[in-house]
């Protein structure tokens, strides 16, 4: 079983997006889950969604929880939670990779769930696949694997390669809007995906000249901003802090963002009565794939 989702950038369609994952594709069964992708994917965002009440060992905002529960349980031979969580990455730095494998598999043998970030650093140690793979980078992708595979490695290759896309497209999205902004239109409210792009929509037809805006957000471009992390609702582009739903996915400047061009007309949709904005990033359209995904493209909205 696989799907292919496009990934949301903003924190409440990541929420809501893993909590569709949870109820179309786990298993109450299920004790070993594995995710794949780059820091600041998204990929705890996702695990909130799909596991609520779940308490994460770390996150982007820090440390929550030492000693590491599960291998605080393991070393004492008694498992006190039904789910538990780590990044093998991070944990990497205090504990060697095959005591967090042993871990794994005396938690999950004793019919325990594990959710398990970074799963491809932890798989050699483990020699046993996750009943479910997720990897996170400009898709999300959800794999059930059996004994023929696929194995972490190939969905690794995939989303760390394209995780830049996603990157790219929500810095010129945020950058767009912010020249939308600076021409008298309102901030636009309503977001979704597209490949290798971004969509903006508005209730009424901007009166606008998009290859001015083209132009303008090219000069910024040009300027190679720094792009940083200002706090949970906003970025620092150069000097100016703009509100942001996703702070943390973005490239370090805009002179990083290729290929940038938006389409020179506004779609409008008739059932929704939306007039679209829609933007391209990347010069490279279709990169190639390791592994042959096929699956639904569900794009998320944000209101």
């Amino acid at each position: 079983m696989q799907a292919v989702y496009f990934a949301p950038r903003g924190k409440k369609r990541l929420l809501f997006l893993g909590t569709n994952l949870q109820q179309r594709y786990l298993s109450p069964e299920d004790k070993l889950i594995g995710f794949l992708g780059d820091a600041g994917a998204g990929k705890s965002l996702l695990i909130r969604g799909m596991f609520p009440g779940l308490e994460l060992t770390n996150d982007d905002d820090g440390i929550n929880v030492r000693p590491l529960p599960l291998l605080e349980d393991a070393q004492r031979g008694h498992f006190r939670c039904h789910t538990y969580h780590l990044d093998v990455r991070f944990e990497s730095a205090f504990t060697q990779p095959w005591m967090i494998a042993d871990a794994i598999k005396a938690a999950i043998m004793k019919g325990h769930r594990v959710v398990v970030e970074h799963f491809d650093l932890v798989y050699p140690f483990l020699n046993v696949n996750a009943e479910v793979l997720i990897g996170v980078g400009e898709e999300v992708i959800v794999m059930r694997p059996t004994v023929f595979g696929p194995e972490p490695k190939g969905i690794t290759d995939i989303v760390f390669e394209s995780i830049k896309y996603r990157r790219m497209a929500h810095s010129a999205e945020d950058l767009t809007s912010m020249i939308l902004e600076e021409m008298g239109l309102d901030k636009p409210e309503i977001h979704s995906d597209i490949k290798h792009g971004f969509v903006l929509e508005s209730q009424f037809k901007p009166d606008i000249d998009l290859d001015l805006v083209e132009q303008r957000v090219h000069q910024l471009i040009k300027a190679d901003l720094p792009i940083c992390f200002a706090d949970d609702e906003h970025i620092r582009v150069g000097e100016t802090m703009y509100p942001c739903t996703g702070p943390r996915i973005h490239i370090r400047r805009t002179g990083e963002i290729k290929g940038f061009r938006l389409l020179k007309e506004f779609r409008y949709d008739p059932i929704q009565n939306l007039y679209t904005i829609a933007g391209i990033v990347g010069d490279n359209p279709t990169p190639t794939r390791s592994l042959d995904l096929m699956g639904p493209e569900y794009p998320i909205k944000e209101r």
